[in-house]
């Protein structure tokens, strides 16, 4: 993988990658803050798109992700902000000034797509939502990220994925078990899940345009991605009206779907296929107990639901008699589908997921040296699909991409001097 400086086209990129990148030519102008937005405007970077991040005067919030943190340990680069900014064009506008939001509409004429999770009021008062914008540049493809959507009462209410995608969506009820807190949702988790929903939403659009010329308002929130993210459970409660709850590891409806504890105290998630009975013979011999085949408390799956509490009691007496290494090899001889819970640390090493193109190198300029992040979720061959570049100071680009939409540096300095214009000289 070649790894680029920020938004400059390598040569040997182009020799090994044959050809231009998948989204060269498209141009994005991005204006959002925290996650979930900008984790889409990278993915499209990523891939080759061109995107100028318009931040406010003091920035994204997530360039002060580590303030206030207590540490020992000095903190050197900030990884959550680059591993949604990278590669990016940085601009900083005071856009609730009129001549700033201006300045937003001169650059949307010639762009491909508009990007935003500001919210809707915002928007319409600043002229930038999609009616004003779409007469700016008919051929746009607006695309707004809310927590809540764009039509409905509630539609400026702010959302985190933690209030919108995870709690609103069912999701944290649906995974709280019985007499249990409910539990928060991992940094950004919803966000990164949305981003993805939000990328397929604007690429559909810009193959949509390439056949009748018009731009298209594209809507993502992180409520209809999160009840998207939980649609089999859903799908059963809009259906029947009732969803089974989560349960503990003896009380499962189906006992063979379960974590079981190692010899050496790992666990083992054993995940079989249609209900259990079809994979009940390849388990059993690998645990060495055939005889379960003729036990009528076990040889059903219904059987092993009414004798849950025993089952499991003897699956962890069989689990509990080697480590998970050789547990892998007994369960990958029967072909069984199973996988070793995993820390963070053990995953970062994993090679299969190091093999899978699942971590990339970034560059980050409050660093040294390039270090490893996260990649994109899709991978393609033969292209450049790789972070190319670092995430922008804030405003680092003001003077080039203000420049090439005619205003002169004299101009600039003015609107600096005027606070429209972030001075990112100093």
């Amino acid at each position: 993988m070649i790894y680029h400086n920020n938004n400059n086209h390598s040569l040997l990129s182009k020799i090994i990658f044959n050809g231009v990148e998948m989204l060269e030519g498209l141009k994005v102008i991005e204006m959002a803050t925290y996650v979930a937005a900008p984790a889409a405007g990278a993915m499209l970077r990523d891939w080759g798109a061109e995107v100028i991040k318009v931040e406010p005067l003091n920035g994204c919030p997530m360039r002060r992700f580590f303030e206030g943190m207590k540490s020992n340990v000095p903190i050197e680069g900030n990884p959550i902000f680059t591993l949604d900014n990278r590669g990016k064009k940085g601009i900083s506008i005071n856009t609730s000034d009129e001549k700033g939001a201006d300045i937003v509409r001169e650059l949307i004429k010639d762009a491909d797509i508009f990007l935003t999770n500001v919210r809707p009021q915002s928007l319409e008062s600043a002229k930038l939502d999609h009616e004003s914008l779409l007469k700016v540049n008919p051929k746009l493809i607006y695309c707004s990220l809310t927590g809540y959507g764009l039509d409905g009462e509630e539609k400026n209410r702010p959302g985190f994925d933690v209030a919108a995608y995870w709690s609103r969506s069912g999701m944290a009820h649906l995974t709280q078990r019985k007499g249990e807190e409910p539990l928060p949702i991992r940094t950004a988790s919803g966000d990164h899940i949305t981003a993805i929903s939000t990328v397929s939403g604007i690429l559909a659009a810009v193959y949509e345009r390439t056949k009748t010329g018009k731009g298209k308002v594209v809507e993502t929130s992180l409520l209809r991605t999160g009840i998207y993210s939980l649609s089999s459970d859903m799908a059963l409660q809009l259906k029947f009206g009732r969803v089974p709850s989560t349960k503990k590891r003896d009380e499962q409806i189906n006992p063979i779907f379960n974590f079981f504890k190692t010899k050496d105290d790992r666990w083992i998630c054993l995940s079989p296929r249609a209900g259990g009975d079809y994979d009940l013979p390849k388990v059993v011999r690998a645990l060495g107990k055939e005889e379960w085949l003729e036990n009528e408390k076990f040889n059903t799956n219904q059987a092993r639901r009414e004798n849950a509490k025993e089952f499991i009691d003897e699956m962890d007496k069989a689990f509990s008699q080697y480590t998970m290494s050789e547990w892998g090899e007994k369960l990958d001889e029967q072909d069984l589908i199973w996988s070793p819970v995993q820390n963070l640390k053990e995953v970062s090493k994993d090679k299969q997921a190091i093999d899978s193109g699942a971590f990339s190198k970034v560059e980050d300029q409050d660093c040294e040296e390039n270090y490893t992040t996260v990649s994109s979720p899709v991978r393609f061959h033969n292209s450049d699909d790789g972070p190319k570049g670092p995430a922008p100071k804030l405003g680092q680009d003001n003077f080039e991409v203000l420049k090439s939409i005619g205003i002169n540096e004299d101009q600039i300095n003015e609107l600096i001097d005027r606070g429209i214009i972030g001075n990112s000289q100093k």
